[in-house]
């Protein structure tokens, strides 16, 4: 079997630039090969070196030349062909044995490399991959804390051993660039630059993100110290553009009435998550403001359950005074929530903006727990009589028990309302036969969840609290190995 070969990206100096899986290839590889100038000194080795380990065989490819010099009868281009030609051999010799070959590149392996030529000549005969890095030019924008484009902005990248007058007319046209490999080549950039009328806007950055890294105008550089390991920066037109704070109120102010779902962040919607992390204010019931995490930048406003219509006019008071307001509910804020609360008392609040943001209810997660015991029409109904009279819930179970429907029972029970559960099952019972299937559902979604399947006549109210969520059958209900569904067809 053939080794493999991988040309990895360092990026610009700092080891802790480097990516994650280039750090893991160098740590497993066989052979690890670096270039270097005449006196042997690689800064790919260097950064790479906390990843390496004892044992590794190295490959030093040492330039034969570092200026275009040479008495190669093939000049200074038939000179470096023949050196990336040894390279590739001995590197395919591993190879052949079978080894895992890491070739280091600083920057990126693609991006004005040395091991694009190794590429060349090895990827077409053994299984490759190249591993990129951050550039030289990321890490230029990135240490000036200036932006290289913006929008439909054009970056150019461009070698300084161009010819001055093709530097000068790019550097015109351009709205960014940045002119890489400068070293001898630095006088002549800068002459390009001033003749394009951009001097006075670039950047000199040397070994970026390194120990020795230098930031200075470029107009201000003495040529004499000028390494290879520098580039010019013309960065975005727009770094300049600060935008003006606005003020807190201008524009910005609303109430987003948000489901959290039954529980939990994977019953939350994408819609519902956004709201809630671009919200500057959370109010709620105290224990729904607590399923949402923590953020230091949010203030949070805990209430007690039975103050909706203030709860409702606090949140629309934030938000005509400027901030983002999420208000949350369990479940959909449109079920027996506090959408209407909202609307309601929006009207009282000229031109804030109010969204509701739909949520999972918990009559569907009891009922996907269950099975499909809402596959046929079904009514939704509070067994509380808090904010109606009870006459109203039992004419209105009733109603629903002789229409043959299926009930979502919410609000089946607490601690100061406890017979209203047994009352139910007594009116049901008129219209329903004993054996008509039950589902309770506790918590669903929470670490205490239970789903309980019963009967009609076996419903023990003692077994039910303000947690729990009933779904009762119609005649067509049906139970088949514990679960329970509705047929799609009334006979």
């Amino acid at each position: 079997m053939t080794g493999r070969l991988y040309g990895v990206g360092l990026g610009p100096g700092d080891p802790e630039l480097v990516t994650v899986k280039t750090a893991r290839l160098i740590g497993e590889a066989d052979v690890i090969a670096y270039h270097a100038a005449r006196h042997g000194r690689s800064i790919a080795r260097s950064i790479a070196l906390p990843y390496m380990r004892d044992g590794q065989v190295e490959e030093l490819l040492l330039y034969p030349l570092t200026t275009e010099t040479t008495d190669h009868p093939g000049g200074y281009q038939g000179a470096l062909d023949d050196f990336y030609a040894d390279c590739a051999e001995r590197l395919a010799a591993h190879l052949d044995a079978g080894r895992t070959v890491v070739v280091l590149a600083e920057g990126d392996p693609l991006f004005y490399g040395s091991y694009m030529h190794l590429h060349k000549r090895l990827a077409h005969r053994y299984p490759t991959e190249v591993v990129p890095g951050v550039t030289s030019v990321s890490a230029a924008s990135a240490v000036l804390g200036r932006p290289l484009v913006e929008r439909d902005e054009v970056l150019t990248v461009l070698p300084g051993t161009l010819p001055a007058p093709v530097l000068a007319e790019r550097l015109r046209d351009t709205d960014s660039a940045a002119v890489l490999k400068l070293g001898r080549t630095f006088g002549k950039v800068r002459d390009a630059l001033a003749e394009a009328g951009r001097l006075d806007d670039a950047w000199y950055v040397e070994r970026a993100t390194m120990g020795a890294e230098r930031v200075a105008p470029l107009k201000d550089v003495d040529p004499a110290g000028v390494p290879y390991f520098s580039l010019a920066l013309l960065a975005s037109p727009a770094e300049r553009t600060f935008v003006p704070e606005r003020p807190a109120a201008e524009g910005r102010g609303e109430v987003v009435v948000v489901g959290l779902g039954p529980a939990g962040r994977p019953w939350l919607t994408p819609e519902a998550q956004e709201a809630l992390a671009a919200a500057t204010d959370l109010v709620g019931y105290g224990p729904y403001v607590d399923r949402v995490a923590p953020n230091p930048r949010q203030r949070r406003h805990r209430t007690d359950n039975r103050v909706e219509a203030e709860r409702a006019r606090h949140a629309l008071e934030l938000a005509r005074d400027g901030a983002r307001v999420a208000v949350v509910s369990s479940g959909d804020p449109g079920v027996f929530a506090m959408a209407s609360a909202v609307l309601e008392a929006a009207a009282d609040f000229p031109g804030v903006p109010v969204r509701v943001v739909p949520g999972l209810t918990a009559a569907q997660a009891v009922a996907a727990r269950a099975g499909a015991p809402l596959g046929h029409d079904y009514c939704v109904l509070s067994l509380s009589d808090l904010l109606k009279p009870w006459e109203v819930v039992a004419d209105r179970l009733s109603a629903a028990a002789r229409a043959d429907l299926v009930l979502a029972i919410y609000n089946p029970a607490s601690r100061s309302r406890t017979w209203q559960l047994g009352a139910a099952r007594d009116l049901l019972l008129e219209h329903r036969t004993p054996d008509t299937p039950v589902v309770i559902g506790r918590d669903v979604g929470g670490p205490e969840e239970s789903v309980t399947v019963t009967t009609l006549g076996e419903l023990d109210p003692g077994q039910v609290d303000m947690r729990c969520l009933l779904i009762v059958g119609s005649s067509t209900t049906r139970v088949n190995g514990g679960v329970v569904y509705t047929p799609r067809r009334y006979p």
